[in-house]
C-alpha cells in the first residue's frame, strides 16, 4: 500500500504545476461557469481516477522505462506516431513553462532578476534527475500533502469569512472572462486531457517500476481521486470569495495572504515546490523517450537538456503558457480515447 501511496503522491505533485496551485487554472476551466462548477469537479476527478489507474497499469503490464511502448501499445503504428511526437513535444514544453514559471515567481515575490529564479529551479532540476527514479518518486510525492494542507486551510478561511451570498457569488463567477471553454462539461474535459497529455509518460514510467499491476492501478486511482479532492477544495475557496480574487492572477496565494503573510510566504514555497515537481518529472520523462535511464550518457544528456530548457525559458512565462497550452487540450483527447479502447479490449479478459 506504501508503494501505491507513493504513486498517487506523486501522481498528484507532477500534475499540480503553478497554474493548478496558484488557482489561476481552476478559474478558467471550473469556477467561471458558476455553481456548474462543482459538477464539472466532480466529472474531472472520474476522469483522472480512471485514466490514472488506466494508464499506471498499463506501465507494469509493458514494465517499460519510457512511455514510448505503451504509446505505440495502445495507439498502434499509426496513431502512436501522432501520440509519442505530441506527448513528447509536451513533456519538453511544459517543463520550460514551469522554468519560466520559476523566473516570474522569483521576481514577483522578491523583485529578483526573472532569469536569476530560471536559473534555479533549472539547475535543482538537473540535480535532482541525476538521481534514480525511485528516488524522483519520492520527492516529488513528498510535496503533495504539503499542499493539500495548505490548500485546506484556505479553504476554511474562506468559507467561514464568505460575505456574500451564494446567488451573488455564482453571478460573480460567472462574469469572469477567463472561461477556457464554452461550457462546463467542456470545460472539465479539457482540463484532463491536456494535464492527462502532460503527465501520461511519468506516470506510465512510474507503473513501470513495479510488478504488481493493482498497486500500480491503485496508485493511479489514488493520485486521481486526490486530485479531483484538490480541485474541489480550491474550486469552493474560490467561489466562495470571488469578490475578493475577481481578476486576481494568483488567487490562491492573494487568499494566503489574506489569512496572515506567513501564510502567504507558505503557498508562495508550495507555487515553487509544484513547479519543481512538475520540471523534474516531465525533464526526465522527455530524456527516457530518448535514452535509457541506465545508458552512461543519460546524465550528460540531462545537462544538455537542461540548458535547452533553460535557453527556451527566457521566451517568458506567459508567452509559453499561451503557445504551449493552448493546444494541449484538443490534442490529449486522442490519448484518453486510446486509452479507453485499450481498457475495453481488456475488460472481457478481466470479467
Amino acid at each position: 500500500m506504501k508503494k501505491s501511496w507513493q504513486i498517487g503522491g506523486a501522481f498528484v505533485g507532477l500534475i499540480v504545476g503553478a497554474g493548478f496551485a496558484s488557482g489561476q487554472e481552476i478559474m478558467q476551466y471550473f469556477t467561471s461557469f458558476g455553481l456548474y462548477s462543482m459538477v464539472g469537479a466532480i466529472v474531472a476527478t472520474l476522469a483522472f481516477a480512471f485514466l490514472g489507474m488506466s494508464l499506471a497499469q498499463l506501465g507494469t503490464d509493458l514494465q517499460t522505462t519510457s512511455h514510448k511502448e505503451v504509446i505505440y501499445h495502445i495507439g498502434g503504428r499509426y496513431v502512436g506516431i501522432i501520440l509519442d511526437i505530441v506527448i513528447t513535444f509536451f513533456l519538453f514544453g511544459v517543463a520550460v513553462v514551469m522554468f519560466a514559471g520559476s523566473g516570474s515567481t522569483f521576481h514577483q515575490m522578491f523583485g529578483i532578476n526573472p532569469v536569476v529564479g530560471s536559473i534555479f529551479m533549472v539547475v535543482i532540476t538537473i540535480l535532482t534527475l541525476l538521481l534514480n527514479v525511485n528516488k524522483i518518486i519520492n520527492l516529488i510525492a513528498l510535496v503533495t500533502p504539503y499542499l493539500m494542507g495548505i490548500i485546506f486551510i484556505i479553504l476554511i478561511y474562506s468559507i467561514f469569512t464568505m460575505d456574500i451570498s451564494i446567488a451573488e457569488q455564482n453571478t460573480l463567477a460567472k462574469a469572469q472572462s477567463s472561461a477556457a471553454a464554452s461550457n462546463w462539461l467542456m470545460g472539465a474535459l479539457l482540463y484532463v486531457s491536456y494535464n492527462i497529455a502532460a503527465g501520461a509518460a511519468m506516470l506510465i514510467v512510474m507503473g513501470g517500476t513495479v510488478k504488481d499491476r493493482k498497486v500500480a492501478g491503485r496508485g493511479g486511482l489514488l493520485g486521481g481521486l486526490m486530485l479531483g479532492i484538490l480541485i474541489v477544495l480550491i474550486n469552493i475557496a474560490m467561489f466562495a470569495k470571488i469578490n475578493v480574487i475577481d481578476g486576481v492572477a494568483m488567487p490562491t496565494l492573494e487568499l494566503a495572504k489574506q489569512i496572515h503573510p506567513i501564510v502567504g510566504v507558505l503557498m508562495s514555497i508550495a507555487l515553487l515546490g509544484m513547479m519543481y515537481n512538475t520540471a523534474v518529472g516531465m525533464f526526465y520523462s522527455f530524456t527516457v523517450r530518448f535514452i535509457a535511464p541506465d545508458h552512461q550518457y543519460f546524465k550528460v544528456a540531462i545537462v544538455v537538456i537542461g540548458l535547452i530548457g533553460f535557453a527556451a525559458s527566457l521566451v517568458g512565462f506567459t508567452t509559453l503558457v499561451g503557445k504551449v497550452y493552448s493546444t494541449m487540450g484538443y490534442l490529449g483527447f486522442a490519448l484518453i480515447v486510446a486509452v479507453i479502447i485499450s481498457w475495453l479490449r481488456k475488460l472481457p479478459k478481466t470479467l
